[in-house]
């Protein structure tokens, strides 16, 4: 798989460093949970993921369709837990431009094409070992 991140714990606390390619980043967690505060909280990165997938496929399809999207806005949170073992993350977009309705649905039904919806709504594995 090409999409790789290794992540690695610091001196401080629950700091952790995150590399992905020539990118790096940090995540953390609250000082009232005992972190330093830092970075985001892995649940935040992984809204985030999900934010910046939407956002890009939208554009993507909306580019390829010459549709007059100019913007596009995700907000997700984590929502009330459902049925047991269910998590609910809660994602609301909008669409910035002179889009008619009927490219409106369309975007919306896109948005739940973005490949991290599918990898979150679908079955996922993650074989696990300890490494010397």
């Amino acid at each position: 798989m090409s999409n790789t991140a290794y992540a690695k714990s610091s001196d401080l606390p629950y700091v952790t460093e995150i590399t992905v390619g020539t990118h790096r980043l940090f995540a953390d967690e609250p000082v009232a949970d005992g972190g330093a505060d830092v970075g985001p909280t892995p649940h935040e990165i992984l809204l985030s993921a999900l934010g910046a997938c939407t956002a890009i496929t939208l554009r993507m399809y909306a580019q390829r369709k010459q549709w007059p999207l100019q913007e596009v806005n995700v907000q997700l949170a984590f929502g009330d837990a459902g049925a047991k073992g269910t998590t609910i993350i809660e994602r609301d977009i909008q669409l910035v431009g002179a889009l008619e309705d009927a490219q409106r649905e369309r975007l919306l039904q896109i948005a739940n094409s973005c490949p991290l919806h599918k990898i979150l709504t679908g079955t996922v594995e993650i074989p696990t070992k300890l490494v010397a």
